[in-house]
């Protein structure tokens, strides 16, 4: 285990000089991040350039998250556009990186702001008079609290079921821990009571849904025991 940690440790410095040399190819548009996985919460080990103002020590995003939940299952996202909550347009690419076990333990992540380039891109094909645009871009939250991309993705999860946690019915309660979980946010040290805490629930409770979800996606059935909707010092 040490040797393997040793090894990743190494892969990290050799890539903390590319990270500057990148953002300086790309210039001012061009912000380069290097994460390491191992640390969920503090993962930024290196950054240059400043489109999604991360600093290091700060935390992973929900990007992050997400190929952390896929372990060392994960594959590169090449070229996908998210949109700041300030609004800018971003185009991204997350490499995995691994050590010669092939395990994933980390990321490089080039972010580029293509704001003003959309911008003129909708102009050119308004003159031209084209019709349609760039289909609307995701908003990703990218910040140095955890916390708050944990609570961003819990609010996404319950605007897209279109209810607050109390008119869930339990099967639903069981998606919303599944589609969590499936983003990697439980991978995050104390996200549990994070969540508990957000949804009123004890952490008991939380702990239960959340099994109970694993076991019914490993399963496809759902034939447990349902966790107590208000159990004993919780809030529904």
């Amino acid at each position: 285990m040490e040797s393997r940690e040793t090894e990743q440790d190494v892969i990290l410095r050799a890539l903390t000089p590319v990270v500057d040399g990148i953002a300086a190819t790309f210039g001012p548009v061009c912000e380069v991040v290097l994460h390491d996985y191992r640390r969920p919460e503090k993962s930024v080990v290196a950054v240059a350039g400043s489109v999604t103002g991360r600093t290091v020590g700060g935390a992973m995003s929900e990007i992050g998250m997400r190929v952390l939940a896929r372990g060392d299952d994960a594959d590169d996202e090449l070229n996908y556009v998210t949109r700041t909550g300030a609004g800018r347009l971003v185009k991204s690419s997350t490499m995995v990186l691994r050590d010669s076990t092939g395990a994933v333990f980390g990321a490089l992540c080039v972010n580029v702001d293509v704001t003003e380039v959309d911008r003129v891109q909708g102009l050119l094909a308004a003159l031209a008079g084209a019709a349609g645009g760039r289909a609307e871009a995701p908003v990703t939250t990218f910040g140095d609290d955890i916390d708050s991309v944990v609570d961003a993705l819990l609010d996404d999860r319950l605007r897209r079921q279109g209810q607050t946690w109390a008119g869930l019915d339990r099967s639903r309660r069981l998606t919303l821990f599944r589609g969590l979980d499936e983003r990697g946010v439980f991978a995050v040290r104390r996200a549990i009571e994070q969540v508990a805490a957000r949804l009123g629930i004890s952490r008991a409770s939380a702990y239960s849904y959340l099994s109970q979800a694993r076991a019914t996606d490993e399963t496809g059935a759902d034939g447990t025991d349902g966790a107590d909707d208000n159990p004993e010092g919780a809030h529904p």
